[in-house]
């Protein structure tokens, strides 16, 4: 049997198997993905993350949701196999290049642009995207961002009080929402914003950098903030920076729980 080793690693408990692959060749489906990814007969994970060779960066990073289906963005991801790495990197990703730089117990990561365009997001016509004139029951006048996968924010009086579970893959599966989407709820609050996510392909997750990162920018585009700014989650913290028309930058710890090996 060939057996191919593995890393489960988690960001704020947003976690991952990562295989990397950068030195030899693993084919994976998207029916292998999902497989792995159940938590009761596979290994168990939110994301499934390649490491690949890349002609273009240190190297890529293949990303599969739980579902099975394949993203082009996860921040938590990126700031675990910059932990993996070791090093300062540069990652091709399907949303372009990200560097990723070591801290003192932390990864930071430059996200690159925040898409704000409707075409960028996208939305299936076009629409103011800071104050969407649409609602799902008691959430009203969203924002929409892209982190180089689709972002919808809405923000509340109280996160908790929102049936997430409910309303996040009625909100996901709206034809407004072309790829789908991810659904966050955030409010704001003295030691700054309060967040939850429903993740697109995988559901309620206790955090979600690329959410984090586009619930910032949401803020920021409002003036209800300014940056950097303490994005809390379920799972923990990230520090988000971001000034209008330049990149946005995640900062957060990225944990390495156990390596293991699997016969695929």
């Amino acid at each position: 049997m060939a057996q191919h080793r593995f890393h489960k690693m988690h960001g704020l408990g947003n976690d991952f198997v990562i295989f990397d692959a950068r030195n030899h060749d693993l084919a994976l489906t998207g029916e292998q993905a999902r497989a792995l990814a159940d938590r009761h007969r596979g290994i168990g994970c939110d994301q499934l993350v390649v490491m690949r060779p890349s002609a273009k960066a240190d190297f890529a990073m293949q990303i599969f949701n739980q579902d099975g289906g394949e993203v082009s963005a996860c921040g938590n991801a990126t700031r675990c196999v910059v932990a993996l790495a070791g090093r300062d990197v540069v990652i091709e990703t399907g949303a372009g290049l990200l560097q990723g730089q070591l801290g003192d117990g932390e990864v930071s990561i430059d996200m690159g642009l925040p898409g704000l365009d409707w075409d960028a997001i996208p939305l299936a016509y076009p629409m103011d995207t800071l104050t969407m004139p649409v609602g799902w029951e008691d959430l009203t006048d969203p924002a929409a961002v892209s982190m180089g996968n689709p972002h919808v924010i809405f923000f509340v009086p109280d996160t908790h009080a929102v049936p997430l579970d409910r309303l996040g893959p009625l909100i996901e599966n709206d034809p407004l929402f072309p790829e789908r989407v991810n659904v966050n709820v955030a409010h704001l609050a003295e030691d700054g914003l309060h967040l939850r996510v429903w993740e697109r392909g995988a559901g309620l997750t206790l955090a979600c950098g690329t959410g984090a990162c586009a619930t910032a920018v949401a803020a920021i585009r409002r003036k209800l903030v300014t940056g950097p700014v303490a994005v809390h989650l379920p799972g923990g913290m990230l520090t988000i920076d971001w000034q209008p028309g330049g990149s946005v930058r995640m900062a957060g710890p990225a944990t390495h729980v156990f390596t293991g090996e699997i016969d695929l």
